[in-house]
């Protein structure tokens, strides 16, 4: 890898293009290399992973809006929406699937100087793809380069210490991704890449307070505006430039400003891509962070007994842990049994308190109304608390992996005024954790989360399909598409109709 350092310019300065950040990720996805046989593999992991959540959300309200909305685009040729038949633009079939895909927040994640879902990749490239008639081994190239990008703008570049929203680094990896899978020349895809980054830019309120349905759409969003930037970019259109270093662009204004000089990996010419070997999936529907969390919590719950004897919890964690979904966000909503389901997904005290009492946790049930409204459960919530732990955040931003930790320490004080401790570094399902997350373990959650939704008839075509796909030709994408029954997708909620019919 490369370190290359990123810094705002001013326009009188000597600034070549060459040394541009979007033209340097370009030659990184122009690069013709060959995909590793183990990248390879974690891309078919991730393509089943996606279809396993999107199965579970695919009632969703959300979920339901998305893909009514493509629906009303049809195209041919065209690309394939999640649980229907059909053939739909791209770009509104990569919104739908994009939401379905984040609506659980369920998929896999990428955590570093900045946060990420690298999985929100996978939506727009097969649409595309599937559009486009591309051939499965080119998919899997072009999603290699845009996990690889995505992480390493995660790695080099934060944008939640100045409440700028993640997907900043999604439409980025996206058109880069796009641009590989369609073999573009570097000036295109430098072009697309400015396009996408000045596009998707947005503060980070949309995972903060009372969180909404638009945590889910936000990731979409940045896929479908990647799409169209290739598109525009394809035609000969430019984009504001030089978008990162620019006297006006993006770190002069709403990251460092020009006194700080960002370090951006990169792979050297020629050097495979395989970032997304460093990402990890989800055993639960919570926050990554409570990933360990919730393992910690049943591992403890058998030690402490009768949980009403709880005086207090203190978790001892990150900085991200404390101040994004524990107390240290300052947030009311994160105690409130009234909150949103996205709200209580972004609530460390409520996922430990209902995993301590259930010793196990599920989409569905582990967020009910009824279930947060439960009035043991309110009492034990709110005697949680984080603490920032140096130690944690050190471990936190480690670039070691085996030292690298997304977890805490958990404190537990009983009324006898004896302590319980107890800590975990990472989730039992981390590549490094206890019972690391392997091929198995990825159907197995697609069987489960698809149970019920998907025919098991259909479920075997999907996954001959997605573990085949280098073999798949263009005209074969669209088996990567998942159909619902009908029957069952009638039972969605109704929603009000909009402008798209």
């Amino acid at each position: 890898m490369q370190l290359h350092d990123v810094k705002s310019r001013r326009s009188a300065e000597d600034f070549p293009r060459s040394e541009h950040l979007a033209a340097k990720i370009a030659q990184v996805a122009a690069d013709p290399v060959a995909v590793p046989d183990d990248t390879a593999a974690m891309v078919i992991n991730r393509i089943i992973d996606n279809a396993a959540v999107s199965a579970a959300a695919v009632l969703r309200r959300p979920v339901t809006v998305a893909r009514r909305q493509a629906q009303a685009h049809p195209s041919a040729p065209g690309a394939a929406v999640f649980g229907v038949e059909g053939s739909y633009s791209a770009e509104w079939a990569a919104w739908a699937n994009g939401t379905a895909v984040r609506e659980l927040d369920f998929h896999d994640t990428f955590l570093a100087a900045d946060y990420s879902h690298p999985g929100d990749n996978i939506p727009p490239l097969v649409a595309v793809a599937q559009q486009l008639g591309v051939s499965g081994a080119d998919l899997i190239r072009g999603l290699a380069t845009a996990y690889e990008i995505q992480v390493d703008l995660v790695k080099g570049i934060c944008l939640h210490e100045h409440k700028i929203d993640h997907v900043a680094h999604l439409g980025p990896s996206v058109a880069a991704g796009i641009g590989t899978m369609l073999k573009l020349d570097p000036e295109v895809i430098y072009q697309a890449i400015g396009q996408a980054l000045h596009l998707t830019t947005a503060t980070r309120q949309s995972r903060k307070g009372l969180i909404s349905s638009w945590k889910a759409y936000a990731p979409a969003w940045a896929g479908k505006v990647g799409i169209e930037a290739v598109d525009r970019a394809m035609r000969g259109e430019g984009a504001p430039a030089p978008i990162w270093e620019g006297e006006d662009g993006v770190i002069a204004w709403l990251l460092s400003g020009s006194d700080h000089t960002y370090q951006v990996p990169l792979p050297g010419p020629g050097e495979a891509k395989r970032a997304i070997l460093d990402t990890y999936t989800k055993e639960y529907s919570a926050e990554y962070q409570s990933q360990a969390l919730i393992d910690l919590a049943k591992r403890l719950r058998e030690r402490i007994g009768d949980l009403s004897q709880v005086a207090t919890i203190t978790l001892h964690t990150s900085h991200h842990t404390h101040y994004v979904i524990g107390t240290g966000s300052g947030d009311p909503q994160k105690f409130d049994p009234d909150a949103s389901r996205e709200t209580l997904d972004h609530s460390v005290m409520y996922i430990f308190a209902v995993a301590l009492q259930d010793g196990s946790w599920h989409h569905e049930r582990s967020y009910a109304p009824e279930r947060a409204h439960r009035p043991d459960t309110i009492a034990l919530w709110r005697k949680i608390s984080t603490v920032e732990d140096p130690e944690w955040t050190r471990r936190y931003h480690s670039t070691d992996p085996n030292e690298k930790a997304f977890g805490a320490r958990a404190e537990i004080t009983l009324r006898s005024g004896e302590v319980i401790a107890d800590e975990l570094a990472i989730a039992d399902a981390h590549p490094l954790g206890a019972r690391p997350f392997e091929r198995k373990q990825y159907i197995g959650k697609f069987t489960e989360l698809a149970e019920g939704v998907v025919t098991v008839g259909e479920q075997e075509r999907f996954l001959a399909a997605a573990e085949g796909i280098a073999e798949l030709s263009g005209a074969e994408l669209h088996a990567l598409n998942i159909v619902v029954e009908p029957a069952l997708l009638d039972q969605a909620p109704a929603t009000p109709d909009g402008i798209f019919r």
